[in-house]
């Protein structure tokens, strides 16, 4: 557990120096006092401490700042308890959780049953087959959902990638300067194809191709990959930005071609 959680001193200490940073300079005890639940008197304890222990600075009368060593503190601090969380969310109600599988056969409430993803979706084997099994919290028949919890283990699951493949501007020659041939070997390579922008919806259409939508693109991309597809994102060269900002952001693999 994070220490700032295991009592409730430690708690309140960590509320108190968070309200600090958001009202400063001009800080009100009493205002922090009903946010937090404890007395005014408590709160100008408080204060007196953090400030002793250098991490909060007073600049005069009901005025208080939080220093640096106390931002430190509150990062480091606030990480810890992200860290706690994202354990509870994974490991403590992950098992407790429900979710939806595609049943691979037919499966009665009460089986265990063993999970796997199958082109980006949860599926659901009778038996204790594989590396993550679940236990079926409806009966379903094959290629129905069906509803799982219980989970053990981890799903075997490599991370997809995401390819961009640029096209100019329609200033600049538009899907015209594309190279149709090695597009649509990509496209043919590809679990999934989207496109950004005009430019690239026509390219692809010469290559036969349709994109799964044209619409939140870069989230989409990102997605798909982190469920082991691989995704080709044609995208006019002025949306390129607005597509692998999404990707950085989710920490997905992805590489950016010209055409």
């Amino acid at each position: 557990m994070a220490d700032v959680l295991s009592d409730k001193r430690s708690a309140t200490r960590f509320r108190i120096l968070v309200e600090i940073a958001d009202r400063q300079p001009a800080v009100s005890q009493g205002e922090i006092a009903d946010a937090v639940g404890v007395t005014t008197q408590a709160v100008s304890e408080y204060i007196r401490e953090l400030t002793e222990e250098g991490l909060v600075e007073k600049e005069g009368r009901s005025r208080y700042r939080i220093t640096k060593e106390g931002v430190d503190w509150l990062l480091r601090t606030a990480d810890d308890v992200r860290r706690y969380a994202d354990r509870v969310t994974e490991d403590v109600l992950g098992s407790v959780q429900e979710d939806a599988a595609i049943a691979t056969g037919d499966i009665a409430q009460g089986d265990t049953v063993t999970l796997d993803m199958r082109e980006g979706l949860l599926h659901a084997t009778p038996g204790e087959g594989g590396p993550a099994t679940g236990v079926a919290t409806t009966d379903a028949a094959a290629g129905k959902d069906v509803g799982v919890t219980g989970f053990e283990g981890i799903i075997d699951l490599a991370p997809g990638s995401v390819t961009v493949q640029q096209v100019p501007p329609v200033r600049s020659g538009g899907s015209g300067e594309v190279d149709l041939d090695e597009l649509a070997a990509k496209v043919n390579r590809a679990d999934l194809v989207l496109a950004a922008g005009v430019e690239a919806v026509v390219a692809l259409r010469k290559t036969d191709a349709e994109p799964a939508t044209t619409f939140a693109v870069g989230d989409v991309a990102a997605d798909a990959a982190s469920r082991g597809l691989e995704v080709v994102v044609v995208a006019t060269a002025d949306a390129v930005g607005r597509v692998t900002d999404p990707l950085r952001d989710a920490g997905a693999t992805y590489e950016v071609v010209d055409r």
